[in-house]
């Protein structure tokens, strides 16, 4: 199948326009004015009011024109219009159509005579088909929370638009910092999960009853149940115990407890969409009889987590019919049961935390969890992922992964995943093109099919300016160098000996200096460029003593810092600068950077 990008969308939009007659399409603003107006419904809700102020916000910011927004009582029926919202004036203009029967989230983006037609489904809908016009039709970006593109174009030409679409995945999170720190971005990108704090007028984000994941304990606390019902708790090699352990989940009295914990917290937050009930992040599951019995016959320890679940999710259902039971196939519990399928209400999350990520997940490296997410296909209608796309190991390091974001995007989709939680760098602004990489995954889960390798060419196009060809050469150089050594790139590697060689560290050192260079007179692009160096930067930090060891024996090349001890504190200086709170998932830059001084630390004296 043929992929397009919204910017490739852009272009053929533009020629049409160049072109255009009454016929093939409609004059939206002329040498900076406009005969438009912006039409809301009678009664609008606050992300109908949104959407319309984005509109005419953004129109303004492109052509000069300012577009009132009026209630559809107020506009003259033959009076050109931009119809927000589904109202009564979108239903005399497209009868046919209810925004009710689309997908979650799903747009209607529609020119009829002179009126143009934004609308979607609640809540978000509405809001999704304002920007996704901005975005495809008038030529606005949003790379980050706080740098956009506007173009200027006084006079403005929109084509004829014949859209109605709803997203694939129901429920999409590009779980990076920038895009938590700020619910508007997150809106403008699309991305309506959990994490991101976006407010009601913006279209609001699904939400999990109090906890996103590892569930079994916050129901469940030991130390207050352990003491009077150790038997609620895993029994371990004969023995019940209350550290690191899971739950007896054949033990009815347990559940009974969980049950009614589970619906006190939904009562307090009865607009959550999810609910999780799910082990917590470690083994140990119960090896009482009862439960290994379940585990035989079944094939899987997923077994008796599942029919535990199933068993909850029929309880909720009774007080919360709309509320989905998420529980985890995660690691000894990945592979599917050969009997008990989940029920209408349940969502199966699986997690890629064993995979590579160096080839797809249809690649031989990750046969194991393509079987197993296969296998749950097969059973379960609707299946959510938590999908890891960065090294938490150590965030601030090249991580040459880009090339199956978006296969793997669409290898979920086609095995049924309505949901995905995108981990990136989650606490830290320093990184391998972090703001690429969530602007990337936004635009590929909002629509898979999009040509992944146009989007990323389009943000390094649009946000590093001249710089952008060294740094496309760049991205292409570590991608090829982890293909070339069949590194298997997991999301937990300390360096990058296995895969980047001192020839490809040259290579990419020699790039990023041609790429400051085009950009040495816009302190702007400057400052972004040496921003992304950072990556590299501290391979040759990390990698010091061994490289140079390397290009001696070899009588190579060596481009690291002449002087390893100013280029450390210079790191550290900018890693600060640049708000590298944290240098991997767990630990703050602070703790990182006192072990590089090490490295390069004169040695004491002789004992």
């Amino acid at each position: 199948m043929k992929r397009f990008t919204h910017l490739t969308i852009f272009f053929a939009f533009s020629v049409a326009a160049s072109t255009a007659t009454a016929d093939d399409g409609l004059l939206l603003a002329k040498d900076g004015k406009t005969d438009y107006v912006i039409s809301i419904p009678a009664s609008p809700k606050a992300v109908e009011r949104t959407a319309a102020a984005e509109l005419q916000k953004h129109i303004a910011m492109v052509t000069g024109a300012e577009l009132k927004i009026l209630p559809e009582g107020e506009v003259q029926p033959d009076a050109a219009q931009i119809v927000i919202g589904p109202s009564k004036r979108m239903k005399e203009l497209l009868p046919k159509i209810d925004v009710n029967s689309l997908g979650p989230d799903g747009i209607v983006m529609k020119t009829v005579g002179k009126n143009i037609v934004l609308a979607g489904r609640p809540p978000r809908g509405t809001l999704y088909a304002v920007y996704t016009f901005l975005e495809d039709v008038v030529g606005c970006r949003w790379w980050t929370s706080t740098e956009s593109y506007v173009p200027k174009k006084p006079t403005l030409k929109v084509p004829v638009l014949d859209l109605v679409y709803a997203p694939p995945l129901r429920y999409r999170q590009s779980h990076y910092r920038d895009v938590n720190s700020s619910g508007v971005f997150a809106a403008r990108l699309k991305c309506n999960g959990t994490t991101p704090g976006i407010p009601p007028e913006y279209g609001g984000h699904y939400r999990f009853a109090k906890r996103f994941v590892h569930t079994f304990l916050p129901l469940l606390p030991p130390e207050k149940y352990f003491a009077e019902h150790p038997e609620w708790y895993s029994e371990i090699k004969g023995k019940r115990t209350a550290e690191r352990t899971q739950l007896c989940l054949t033990n009815e009295e347990m559940r009974k407890e969980l049950v009614k914990n589970a619906l006190g917290w939904l009562r307090k937050d009865p607009a959550a969409g999810f609910i999780s009930i799910s082990q917590n992040d470690w083994h140990n599951p119960c090896q009482c009889e009862r439960c290994k019995a379940v585990v035989e016959e079944e094939g899987s320890e997923s077994g008796p987590l599942l029919r535990f679940v199933n068993a909850v999710a029929e309880d909720i259902e009774k007080e919360f019919p709309d509320v989905l039971v998420e529980t985890l196939a995660y690691q000894y519990t990945r592979k599917p049961p050969l009997h008990v399928k989940p029920r209408k209400n349940v969502l199966i999350r699986l997690c890629s935390i064993e995979c590579s990520f160096v080839q797809p997940l249809e690649g031989p490296q990750n046969e194991k969890f393509h079987s197993d997410i296969e296998g749950w296909s097969k059973v379960a209608p609707q299946l959510f992922v938590w999908d890891y796309v960065t090294n938490f190991t150590n965030y601030i390091l090249p991580h040459p992964n880009m090339r199956v974001l978006a296969p793997n995007i669409r290898f979920f989709v086609k095995n049924n995943v309505v949901g995905m939680f995108e981990q990136g760098d989650g606490h830290c602004s320093v990184g391998d093109f972090v703001r690429l990489r969530a602007w990337l995954l936004a635009h590929l889960m909002w629509n898979p099919e999009l040509d992944d390798k146009a989007l990323i060419r389009e943000f390094v196009e649009g946000y590093y300016g001249p710089a952008a060809p060294h740094l496309l050469e760049y991205i292409e150089l570590i991608h090829d160098a982890a293909d070339r050594s069949d590194v298997y790139l997991r999301c937990f590697i300390n360096d990058t000996s296995a895969w980047f060689t001192l020839d490809d560290v040259n290579k990419a050192t020699r790039l990023f200096e041609k790429a400051a260079a085009t950009v040495a007179d816009d302190p702007v692009l400057s400052r972004r460029v040496r921003r992304e160096r950072m990556s590299l930067d501290h391979v040759w930090l990390k990698r010091y003593h061994a490289l140079k060891k390397i290009a001696k024996q070899k009588g190579v090349e060596f481009l690291g810092p002449k002087d390893p001890a100013a280029a450390c504190e210079e790191f550290i200086r900018l890693a600060h600068e640049f708000k590298a709170s944290h240098h991997c998932e767990w630990h703050p830059f602070t703790e990182h950077e006192e072990k590089l001084r090490e490295k390069f630390r004169p040695a004491g004296p002789p004992p």
